[in-house]
């Protein structure tokens, strides 16, 4: 069984769109593309290498899939560059786009069945980067093994969110956790099961 592992950015109030650029994600009138750079240090650029040094296989969605191919086969020696452009990634999409980022697999059909399919076979670690509305699939589908987060001291008040409205209510173990000088949140995340409550009111 392969582990699948979402590895993304995220504000302090959720929202992962466009954190690269303004012109990265604008659905929606999102107006805030690029909040992680001012955020950007040498702590991140280690944590971000370290992740993209094992060997592992990517699962994207068509508009990351097409970021990502725009930018990493032109930059082969950036840190983690030889991974990304080696790993197999597997798309979904319910069109048939243009796959010249090799090597690459279109996830044709229902995603959470490809991705439960390619998770029950041999291979190394997957990731998921971005691809928001695909996230939204595998955490219905408790496909997600690990949630590697980026927490930025930021907050924009709208668009697309890691957790969006539908998302299955489930406990989180934290396994490991740091702070980057800039104050950036590195942490590591493992689904626990059911969400457990309780009550701090004294019993009668």
């Amino acid at each position: 069984m392969r582990t699948l592992i979402v590895s993304t950015f995220v504000t302090l109030d959720g929202v992962m769109q466009g954190p690269g650029g303004p012109e990265e994600d604008q659905e929606g009138g999102f107006a805030y593309g690029g909040w992680t750079v001012p955020s950007w240090d040498d702590d991140l650029s280690t944590f971000m290498g370290e992740t993209m040094t094992p060997p592992f296989d990517l699962v994207l969605g068509r508009k990351t899939y097409e970021i990502f191919a725009s930018y990493w086969p032109d930059h082969p020696d950036d840190p983690g560059a030889k991974f990304l452009n080696d790993a197999t990634k597997y798309v979904a999409s319910r069109g048939h786009p243009a796959l010249a980022w090799e090597p690459s697999v279109l996830l044709e059909g229902d995603a959470a069945d490809g991705v439960r399919q390619i998770k029950e076979g041999d291979g190394p670690d997957l990731q998921v980067h971005g691809s928001a509305n695909l996230l939204q699939t595998l955490i219905r589908a408790n496909l997600v093994d690990r949630y590697r987060l980026l927490i930025f001291p930021v907050v924009v008040g709208s668009g697309k969110r890691l957790f969006d409205d539908g998302a299955i209510p489930a406990g989180l173990r934290l396994t490991d956790g740091a702070v980057s000088g800039s104050g950036v949140f590195m942490g590591t995340y493992e689904p626990t099961g059911e969400l457990k409550t309780g009550s701090f009111a004294e019993e009668a």
